[in-house]
């Protein structure tokens, strides 16, 4: 992925890895301090427990329910090692998110609308080089009633802020590499970290796409580019945690009424 690969609004990754308004990226240059390599090996040891329990964790009772475990481990697990790392959970969660202002709903809104187009283009492609694996959340939501779908919407929200977290803590590891051991310059340093995060992202997909390679890499990668501009822009994963919920509320919405239809 070229430095100059265009964010779908005229802004490049190399200009995204200008600090914007004074704000930089996290604990990469020591703000609010740089981690030692216990720290770091501690946060990536929870960053994965925390992907297997979203692999594998299951609990009896309704599908969303078991989303809603899901997600909180998914996202809390690390949050809580950076806690320990940082002093507390307020300046974990003070690290990585930040208050949400007019034109980071706009921001989430437009990425959102994004990706939509982009993952259709995607998936047009994709579809007619390889043979596609439906997700299978689409089926899950079609044999619900209204009552459990709106539950299995509202589930997601935990789940998608954690799939954020996980692509921001290697994103934020592979930052720091990059710029204090490899020596590479802040612009190449962000569009490697990027790469690498939205490729971990992608294979972690594996199980839900029946281990289809190229569809994630082609499709899920991409999206997750798309979807993660917003922090890039804001330093702030809640606008990307926004423009993901928007983005997976409305293609799965858009799968149910084009299902409604049919049927």
């Amino acid at each position: 992925m070229s430095s100059a690969a265009p964010t779908g609004d005229g802004t490049t990754l190399a200009a995204i890895g200008t600090p914007a308004r004074g704000r930089d990226f996290p604990l990469y240059a020591g703000d609010p301090r740089r981690l030692t390599g216990v720290q770091w090996a501690v946060l990536l040891g929870a960053w994965l427990v925390a992907a297997a329990c979203d692999l594998l964790v299951g609990v009896p009772g309704p599908p969303w329910l078991s989303i809603v475990v899901r997600g909180v481990l998914f996202a809390g697990l690390p949050l809580l090692a950076l806690a320990w790392a940082l002093g507390g959970l307020r300046a974990a969660w003070g690290t990585l998110f930040r208050r949400v202002r007019g034109r980071d709903v706009g921001l989430m809104v437009g990425f959102a609308v994004l990706n939509v187009v982009v993952t259709f283009l995607v998936g047009v492609l994709v579809s007619s080089l390889f043979e596609a694996t439906p997700n299978p959340t689409g089926a899950a939501l079609a044999d619900l009633g209204t009552g459990d779908r709106i539950a299995y919407f509202l589930s997601m929200v935990p789940q998608l802020v954690g799939e954020e977290v996980f692509t921001v803590v290697p994103f934020l590891a592979v930052l720091t590499l990059a710029t204090v051991a490899w020596r590479l310059g802040r612009r190449a340093s962000v569009t490697v970290a990027v790469a690498v995060a939205a490729v971990l992202f992608a294979l972690i997909h594996l199980p839900t796409y029946d281990w289809n390679l190229p569809q994630c890499l082609l499709i899920i990668g991409v999206a997750r580019v798309v979807l993660f501009v917003p922090y890039l822009l804001t330093k702030n994963l809640a606008v990307s945690a926004g423009a993901h919920i928007i983005n997976d509320w409305t293609l799965f919405g858009l799968g149910l009424l084009g299902a409604a239809a049919v049927g």
